[in-house]
């Protein structure tokens, strides 16, 4: 491969020479600071005299009015730039999809992705993502045409038109996420990615040992069957049980209705976790930022 690339390039400088010293393409970069593409060899053939496989097509992910992508990705939060160009080199970071490990690339980091060993990057400084400890009695919408309190009074004061991913009935309290990534958004709520969220649930007891291999069986609703993924009592005492419960279904009061359907109507009722995201020790009606970590986990968990 070596060999070919000299003797093209002398080809090329000898045909330039012949035509008034024009110079031939070797070493072109393509654009002012502009990293030098790589390019596919000729085939070539294994010790074992057997071809070799046939090298991934080049994908240029370098856009010469982009910002350099070490530097995004420790604005990221993903390390110091020395960090970042380490990964780099390392091939551990894909633009696109496509392994890039020259230091020079720029890309645009509002139209093009970034994964760093296989987790999503946000770059987009704009994108906001939040938990939210939705209290008792908060309907969750963003406004509400009858006057009760709703999720948008309590980020009334932020700038970014904010969704809030799913919903939680008046009666349940617990966490929601809301952001301004729509594309996020709405994967987080299609059925099809089966994104799991965990209830905690006071029910009446005794809870009979059976009833968790009959909930991951399957229940029969109104409008469908439902079975949970897991199913565990957390806690008990005399005439209740507390439960936890994990499902990736998304139908309206499915935890309630589901539980009501075995015998064991819901007292009262919280979320806990959605995917990666925990509720942990944030009190009702406050907010706090996702980490970076939790963002890139919602991120593969609906596929971006």
């Amino acid at each position: 491969m070596t060999g070919n690339r000299r003797n093209n390039q002398s080809g090329n400088a000898a045909r330039g020479h012949g035509n008034g010293g024009r110079s031939g393409g070797a070493g072109r970069s393509g654009g002012a600071g502009r990293p030098a593409r790589t390019r596919t060899g000729a085939s070539q053939r294994r010790p074992n005299g057997q071809p070799a496989k046939a090298a991934a097509p080049y994908i240029d992910v370098h856009d010469p009015d982009g910002v350099r992508l070490q530097k995004l990705l420790a604005a990221a939060g993903v390390g110091s730039r020395r960090v970042c160009e380490d990964l780099i080199r390392q091939g551990r970071v894909q633009v696109d999809g496509n392994v890039v490990q020259e230091l020079g690339v720029r890309i645009d980091p509002l139209r093009q992705t970034v994964h760093v060993d296989g987790e999503r990057v946000q770059l987009d400084e704009s994108r906001v993502y939040l938990a939210f400890n939705k209290p008792l009695g908060v309907v969750s919408t963003m406004s509400d045409d009858m006057g009760r309190p709703s999720v948008g009074d309590y980020v009334e004061q932020r700038k970014e038109r904010l969704f809030h991913v799913g919903r939680l009935d008046v009666e349940t309290e617990g966490l929601l996420l809301l952001t301004n990534d729509g594309e996020l958004a709405n994967r987080l709520q299609h059925p099809s990615y089966g994104v799991p969220k965990t209830y905690v649930a006071m029910i009446p007891g005794p809870v009979p040992r059976t009833l968790g291999k009959q909930l991951r069986g399957g229940v029969e609703l109104d409008d469908g069957k439902v079975a949970v993924d897991s199913f565990k009592v957390v806690d008990s005492t005399p005439g209740w049980a507390l439960v936890e419960v994990v499902l990736h279904e998304g139908r309206k009061h499915i935890v309630r209705r589901m539980l009501e359907a075995v015998g064991h109507p819901v007292e009262s009722l919280s979320r806990t976790d959605v995917g990666p995201v925990h509720l942990g020790e944030l009190r009702p009606g406050k907010l706090r930022p996702l980490t970076k970590s939790e963002v890139a986990g919602l991120y593969k968990a609906a596929g971006l």
